[in-house]
């Protein structure tokens, strides 16, 4: 099932076509407007007509989280303020907050790719869909609602928390899709279980969910706790808000709408374009957007580019689950490690619950690894030696999987913090 069917199934040479024409569009309008671009440019000894292919994109500038939080608030935009019919901004925790403007046409651009994504998880015009993503600057909730009210779908603005009264519109309203972060669906699932709530008496057929990394692993808990299927959406305020990709029915990668921003991905160290299939980190431009077009965003978060057709009909690349992010990377005694890897393994181990936090500390000079572990209510009250051993084989499977020991510690269940949006994974003490 399709939203723009034209679009969404271009033929991939018209595509690039199209691709090439927005993206000569887009740098000319940010070299003439913008004096922090023309002086990259100028930098590089580059102007606009030096692109001729999307290939060229490569010999153009990076933008970083910082070029956005230097040019606060408003330095970046290419149109006069009165142009601009909405404002967001991240929830930075250091320094300024990245601001984003957004014209007319670039909100109903935006309605436009988020009915994609609704469509593409199996939502229609008769869905009601129940936003528990947050209104306000974030661009989470508000993204989703333009998107349902283009489609014409019955949104319920709920915004996050307030679990008790989630569950009782689910119930009251017949809720059919779920949209909110994994870490508050898996919070959803405790609490009607609690309840003693079977969610297969819920109308929720599908959940869309987004805003943090997340495992396949929780993908099956996802779904076997709640009875859906459960999508994964892709998108950052820097540039646009959340549908700048999402899965199709196959789960098999998230579609990037490529004919509003290009995605590249690059070696972090080195900054070269890597091939598609290659991990790295993601770059986007946005070829559309007008209020603050972005020119080569690294966006620090980690995937690889999935060229390969997909078996839903539509053309445009997919990227893969995104494996965690550069910054929210942990390098402990030189090895990489991912909450995300960490996750997997206590889940496909089971007899734990899907709650954790990675604790990081520096004893003299070595890193050393905690991670919390919540029991299941089952296995709270187990012998000893039966709670030894699945320490030990929780320990050994991550040892094997990350490359270095680590101590891990069971905890009662719910004994670790709750969150009603993003959850906060690691905890590190080091001073580095």
């Amino acid at each position: 099932m399709y939203w723009n069917k034209s679009y969404e199934c271009m033929p991939r040479e018209k595509l690039q076509e199209l691709q090439l024409e927005r993206l000569k569009r887009m740098v000319n309008r940010i070299y003439h407007d913008v004096p922090f671009y023309r002086n990259k440019f100028q930098e590089k000894g580059l102007l606009p007509e030096d692109v001729k292919s999307l290939e060229d994109l490569q010999k153009l500038p990076f933008t970083t989280k910082v070029d956005l939080r230097d040019n606060y608030p408003y330095g970046l935009f290419t149109v006069p303020l009165e142009q601009i019919v909405r404002i967001h901004a991240s929830s930075g925790t250091t320094g300024k907050p990245t601001v984003v403007g957004y014209t007319r046409n670039d909100i109903s651009m935006w309605s436009e790719l988020m009915a994609r994504c609704l469509v593409a998880a199996g939502a229609g015009p008769h869905s009601v869909i129940q936003n528990a993503y947050g209104y306000g600057l974030f661009t989470g909730g508000l993204g989703v609602h333009y998107g349902a009210e283009r489609l014409g779908a019955s949104i319920i603005p709920i915004s996050g928390g307030n679990t008790a009264k989630q569950i009782m519109i689910m119930q009251d309203f017949g809720s059919t899709v779920l949209t909110c972060t994994p870490s508050y669906a898996i919070y959803l699932a405790e609490v009607l279980a609690e309840a003693g709530i079977d969610p297969a008496s819920l109308k929720i057929q599908a959940g869309i969910f987004g805003a943090e990394p997340w495992s396949e692993n929780i993908r099956k808990d996802i779904e076997k706790k709640l009875k859906i299927k459960a999508y994964d959406i892709y998108g950052l305020s820097e540039i646009m808000g959340p549908g700048v990709a999402i899965e199709c029915e196959c789960q098999d990668g998230l579609h990037v709408w490529e004919d509003h921003f290009i995605p590249e991905i690059i070696d972090p160290v080195t900054l070269k374009v890597l091939p598609y299939g290659q991990q790295g980190e993601l770059v986007i431009t946005t070829i559309t957007k007008e209020g603050i077009p972005i020119l080569r965003y690294r966006t620090r978060d980690i995937t690889t580019i999935k060229p390969e057709p997909c078996a839903c009909g539509r053309t445009h690349l997919r990227i893969s689950r995104l494996q965690g992010r550069t910054d929210d990377m942990l390098i402990i005694r030189g090895v990489n490690v991912f909450p995300t890897q960490i996750e997997s393994v206590l889940l496909e181990i089971g007899e734990v619950e899907p709650h954790y936090q990675l604790v990081v500390r520096r004893d003299g000079s070595l890193d050393t690894l905690e991670i919390k572990v919540e029991l299941s209510e089952a296995l709270f009250s187990d012998r000893i030696s039966n709670l030894e051993n699945l320490e030990k084989r929780i320990r050994d499977r991550i040892q094997s999987t990350i490359g270095i020991s680590a101590k891990v510690a069971l905890v009662e269940p719910k004994s670790l913090p709750r969150s009603e949006g993003k959850s906060q994974r690691v905890v590190d003490l080091r001073k580095i």
